[in-house]
């Protein structure tokens, strides 16, 4: 397998994207007048969260996508001065692009030269953001069970994806098993991939067919602590779980 050469290191701007566009349909009733980037964990929205680990990691660019009550969003990021940060809105009021068409259409508000962190609104986690390798693109992975994994070969290399209970495969098939964090790290050296892909589609098939010919590495932190607060009987374990953190 010929892998494209990568950047070995990175100097540039450290700017990162967090999902915010979702419906939040799994946090019903609340989503039915709120955004989940606003629901409350430990007395602060969600999206709170999540700009405070990237502000304290030196994040100095945010783009934030916005979608369900996307107002009630803006809104709130500008009654807090966007917390002292470059925050940028990328707009999908007209429809929403999934994650890959998300990022697509997001890149104009980045930096072209420099990785971009990505983060979905709704995960919590102890993980240390300066400790993820930016050279690569990169999928922050885990342990832990569900039915829906991501596989890569010993050196962590990602090959494929594989549902267990119902045998689908995508990609090849490779021995170690992962589940996906919602943390990746989408790296410029898969730019001009996008121009073939159309303005909506899951970020992980793009990253399935890329890695065929692209390096794209899993990293599992140690000791990695993490919580998707995407459903309503998840909010008490969050409360709990953030003053733990």
């Amino acid at each position: 397998m010929d892998f494209c050469p990568l950047i070995s290191t990175f100097a540039g701007m450290k700017q990162a994207m967090i999902f915010a566009a979702g419906l939040g349909t799994r946090l019903k009733p609340l989503t039915d007048t709120m955004p989940k980037a606003l629901v409350r964990v430990g007395g602060q929205p969600l999206l709170w969260h999540v700009i405070m680990k990237l502000k304290q990691a030196g994040y100095e660019r945010i783009v934030v996508n916005v979608h369900h009550f996307a107002s009630q969003i803006t809104d709130y990021l500008s009654a807090n001065d966007h917390f002292g940060l470059d925050i940028r809105i990328s707009d999908e009021t007209a429809a929403l692009l999934e994650t890959g068409g998300g990022i697509k259409k997001a890149l104009p508000l980045f930096d072209p030269a420099s990785p971009i962190l990505i983060h979905n609104v709704d995960i919590l986690s102890n993980l240390d953001l300066n400790a993820l390798p930016m050279d690569a693109p990169l999928l922050v992975v885990s342990e832990r069970k569900t039915k829906r994994y991501l596989m890569f070969d010993d050196a962590m290399r990602l090959h494929g994806w594989t549902n267990i209970e119902t045998g689908e495969v995508k990609g090849e098939k490779a021995n170690l098993l992962r589940a996906f964090s919602g943390i990746h790290v989408f790296h410029p050296s898969l730019t001009p991939l996008l121009a073939e892909w159309p303005e909506r589609f899951p970020i992980m098939d793009f990253y399935l067919k890329a890695c065929g010919d692209h390096l794209i590495r899993g990293y599992e932190a140690r000791d990695l602590q993490l919580m998707d607060v995407g459903k309503l009987d998840t909010l008490d374990q969050a409360e709990t779980f953030i003053k733990q953190l």
